[in-house]
Parts: structure tokens; sequence; C-alpha cells
């Protein structure tokens, strides 16, 4: 049998030109990955094994013992579950009502269903230091609308028992709109025969929205919810900005990242600190792999 040869393909001046500039226009980004995301990363679990030494310099070597202090104190666990509690709030809320809003405007025959879109998308690119005052006067006890309204004078959030839904409402209001456009571009990439072809069958639109729209939509509240569970557990903005280092209910609504904050930035303990962050870490990942190990169950492809 004869040996087939392969000739090595020999880049033109052209395609040289071509492949340096398409290397030129990446390179930023790529720098920017390596600076920003994998530097800090490596960083993070190069700092978990020492101990900030004096005055922050002379790092001393501790191996896994910040590890251990870590997942032997309540005050971890304390902060995990206050996470998973805003988690718990702000991922099936906001991506409910964000499935049902996206499918509301993605109607064609809508009076300014720009202008809607627009309104609750807003909240996104508003100033998170302007949002937390802005919440924070309506749920002010004595003077706050949220008790003018409703008649009452609950401390929204000084009561430990209540704080951590008001923090879980003001996450579901920030990130609803953001859903909702993920949403809305998922709605527009399904074909309309479906619905015609329900339509015909005699089809309601509640039974068309969850026998159609939702099973093709799958792919898409997969993204939103696998990157809302991720972005729920690393909430911290929130928790800072509403919520006063002497308030009573801090307690009750400090996350896992504000707590690595509290002791990498404000007490110097960058070691410890980085304990913190890199078993929130694992826990993320558990997280992740479990519902990539769930996608192939529920989600469909078409």
């Amino acid at each position: 049998m004869a040996k087939t040869s392969k000739t090595k393909h020999v880049m033109t001046k052209a395609e040289k030109r071509e492949a340096t500039w398409a290397l030129a226009f990446v390179a930023p980004t790529m720098i920017g990955l390596v600076i920003l995301n994998f530097y800090p990363l490596f960083n993070s679990i190069y700092q978990a094994f020492f101990k900030t030494g004096d005055f922050g310099g002379g790092n001393i070597f501790v191996g896994v013992d910040n590890f251990k202090r870590v997942l032997g104190t309540s005050e971890f666990w304390n902060s995990l579950w206050n996470t998973i509690k805003y988690a718990l709030i702000e991922v099936p809320f906001s991506v409910a009502l964000a499935l049902v809003l996206a499918a509301f405007l993605n109607q064609k025959k809508l009076f300014f269903k720009s202008g809607y879109r627009t309104i609750f998308f807003l909240p996104m690119v508003a100033a998170p230091a302007a949002v937390a005052m802005v919440w924070r006067f309506l749920y002010n006890q004595q003077f706050g609308l949220l008790n003018h309204v409703f008649g009452t004078s609950t401390a929204w959030i000084s009561d430990p028992k209540v704080a951590w839904i008001s923090i879980g409402i003001i996450g579901v209001w920030s990130i609803v709109g953001y859903n909702m456009i993920l949403f809305i571009s998922g709605l527009q990439e399904i074909p309309h025969d479906y619905y015609e072809a329900a339509d015909i069958d005699g089809a309601t639109g509640i039974r068309q929205f969850f026998y159609i729209t939702i099973p093709l939509l799958t792919p898409s509240i997969f993204f939103v919810l696998q990157t809302r569970i991720i972005g729920a557990l690393q909430v911290f903005d929130l928790v800072f900005m509403v919520m006063d280092k002497t308030n009573q209910a801090l307690s009750s609504v400090e996350s896992v990242v504000y707590l690595f904050y509290d002791y990498a930035f404000t007490q110097g303990n960058r070691g410890y600190g980085a304990a913190i962050v890199c078993c929130m870490l694992v826990f993320i990942m558990i997280i992740t792999v479990v519902l990539q190990k769930s996608e192939k169950k529920w989600v469909f492809y078409s």
C-alpha cells in the first residue's frame, strides 16, 4: 500500500498578517484575564497557607492551620448559612419573576414594550451606593415609606428575624431585569411555528407557556440559574452598604465574602481571609458540579 504524504501548509504573508492582527486584538483580553482573574486566584490559594506577619509583613507558613480554624469555628458556618438563605430568596424569585416578565414583554402587540424593558433593566445600571441609600430610606423604621404604606413599625434591617429577607428582596429587585433580558433573547430563538400549531389545536396561552415555552427555554433557564446561584453565593455589596457595623442584625445577614473582607482588609489577616475564600470556592465548585450533572435530566436542546 502506497503511503500518503502529508504536505505541511505554509502560511502566506496575508495569513500571517491576519493572524498577527487577530492575536493583537485578543491579547488585551487574555492579559486582563491573567492579571485580574488567574493571578488573584492562585495568589489567594498561596496566601491561605500563611499567617500574616506583624504589621502586615513577613508571612509565616502555617500549612493547613488556617483551614482548620475556618472549618472549626461557628462564624464561618453561620456566614455560609446566611449566604445560602440569601440565595434561597434571590435565585428562585428573581428567575421566576424574570421568566414571567420576559414572556409578557416578548409579545408582539404590546404598547411601550421597549420602555418597559428599559425600566426593568435600570436597577442593573444604577450605582450600588445610590441603590443602598434608596432602600435604606424605604426600610427606615421611623420615616420609611414601607412602614408608612403598610401602617407598621417593622425594623426591616435591624431585626435579625427580618433583615435577611429584606436584603434578599433588594437582591431580587436588582437582578430581575438582567435575568429578564437573557430570557427575552432565549424566547426570540423559539420558532413561532410551535405556537401557531398550538393555536390550531386550541391550546390556551397558559398551556403554551408550560408545554412549549418553558421546555424550549430550559437552556436559558439553566444558564441563568447556574450563574445566579454562583453570583448569589458571592453576595457582598448589598450587605456591606445596607448594614452598618453597629447593626445588631449584621450577624444574621453576614455573608462569606463579607466575612472574608472583614478579616483580610479590616483586620489585616490575609491568610485567614484567603482560607475563607478557598473554602467558599470549593463549596461553589461542588454546587456547580451538581448542577452540571443534573443538566441532562431536565434541559432540552432543540
